[in-house]
């Protein structure tokens, strides 16, 4: 058993409970008990953990990520997104099995480093003889010890047939549902305590055929998996739908049986009243990654509007090549200041931003009822932040002191009741060996995309 005592407590369940001089109690992979003061009295070994000068929360769930572009960061770093597309795939064709682990193993390192407990992932680039990669990725999950959640994702309309990708990226439908059949087989658990879980993800309106969405769907209703793509994330993609389809894109998913509560959306920053309504009335997720758009320039995603239409809206870093800071917990105060800057101060408060991080992302990945909130009988994903440093001691707020001041250090990360991160350290894998892996894995994919670093490091 594993007793956190003398620390505030955020809950993030339904009724908001905190505590200012809190436990939390753990048995196993388990939450026990959650209360104010000191724990009960346990029979038995207990370790016991001091977090005087901490607040204790749900671990972070990272609800939208693209883990091979780690080691493409700093690249068309002023450009929109199609123009960050076109630059990349070419690099991204170049990708195997090997970057793909390394890239895995050093964003899902500085993940848990950043409080998340459980990730997402979109994979949707499966160059020929490349390996497997999904497999490489699970491989780089279980080595650093977070919950994974990645998703088969998958081109077929390449740019022969009108799409984005160049031709050499995108696979037939035929492969694609077979891989993906493959994935669900090799490595989906469906068990309440499931460390990995499999999701259908074709990548985006503009890079996928209307069959192959809806041959997902059956798939996924098939398998009971969730399903995932990106959906409205800039307005080149609204002419897009308009122009091939004829209908926005939330109006072109919802035809094809697209929008539930197993679906959850990545960006959704251009809608409508009415597409907003509709997300919410179906309980569709939607993965908000503020970081990534402002990088992108790609807009501000009407969350407050979500939240009060009744979507479950979660937070993600988005693929790194696209947001090379890639720490989940920033993300709390992108998505208050992107909001606020929109639609004033009292748009989204910290609070909020917390339940995103958190039980938001669960509800998104089909996990409200295991993870995302610190209540006993949930799954024993525990951040512990340290706040009585120079950054946070005067922030008397604890949740407004995570929310709204620096990254706070970890004192302690437990992913399934095993502790990942304490001290500040990863504890399941070196830092620097990480680094160093990945610094060589980008020097490789650069030089064999012929795009070798010049001398003074830049890509050229």
């Amino acid at each position: 058993m594993i007793v956190i005592e003398n620390c505030a407590v955020a809950t993030a369940d339904d009724a908001g409970t905190e505590y200012s001089h809190g436990h939390v109690l753990v048995d196993g992979n388990r939450i026990v008990a959650v209360g104010e003061g000191r724990a009960p009295a346990q029979p038995g070994e207990i370790t016991r953990v001091d977090g005087s000068g901490c607040l204790a929360t749900p671990g972070l769930v990272n609800t939208h990520h693209h883990l091979y572009q780690w080691i493409t960061r700093g690249l068309a770093t002023d450009s929109t997104l199609f123009e960050w597309l076109t630059e990349l795939y070419p690099v991204w064709a170049r990708i195997d099995a090997e970057s793909v682990g390394v890239a895995a193993r050093a964003g899902l390192g500085w993940l848990a480093l950043s409080g998340c407990t459980t990730s997402a992932d979109h994979h949707y680039v499966f160059p020929d003889d490349a390996g497997d990669l999904l497999a490489a990725e699970i491989g780089a999950a279980r080595e650093i010890g977070i919950r994974f959640h990645p998703t088969r994702g998958s081109m077929d309309r390449g740019r022969s047939a009108g799409g984005l990708p160049p031709d050499e990226v995108v696979e037939d439908i035929d492969t694609i549902l077979a891989a993906t059949s493959e994935a669900i087989t090799a490595f989906h658990d469906p068990s309440p305590d499931a460390m990995v879980r499999i999701g259908i993800a074709p990548c985006s309106p503009f890079s996928v055929s209307t069959e192959l969405l809806s041959q997902a769907r059956e798939l996924a209703t098939e398998h009971g998996v969730m399903l995932h793509t990106h959906l409205a994330e800039t307005i080149d993609e609204e002419d897009f739908c308009q122009a091939t389809h004829g209908c926005t894109p939330v109006e072109y998913l919802d035809s094809l049986g697209w929008l539930g509560e197993d679906v959850w959306l990545a960006h959704c920053v251009h809608l409508s009243d009415g597409a907003i309504k509709r997300l919410g009335a179906t309980r569709t997720g939607v993965a908000h990654c503020p970081s990534s758009n402002s990088r992108l320039g790609a807009g501000i995603a009407p969350v407050p509007a979500l939240l009060d239409a009744g979507a479950p809206v979660g937070l993600g870093v988005d693929g790194a090549a696209s947001q090379e800071a890639g720490m989940l917990v920033e993300e709390l105060r992108q998505a208050l200041y992107l909001a606020r800057l929109h639609g004033g101060p009292t748009a989204l408060r910290a609070r909020q931003a917390l339940r995103a991080a958190t039980i938001g992302g669960a509800r998104c990945l089909g996990r409200g009822g295991e993870i995302g909130s610190l209540e006993a009988g949930k799954l024993a994903d525990i951040a512990l932040w340290r706040l009585d440093g120079l950054g946070h001691a005067d922030i008397a707020d604890p949740v407004a002191a995570l929310a709204l001041g620096p990254p706070a250090p970890l004192e302690l990360l437990t992913v399934n009741g095993n502790a990942v991160v304490s001290g500040g350290e990863l504890r399941t894998a070196d830092q620097d060996r990480l680094a160093l892996a990945a610094r060589t894995a980008h020097r490789g994919l650069m030089a064999s995309a012929g795009r070798a670093p010049s001398e003074n490091g830049r890509t050229s």
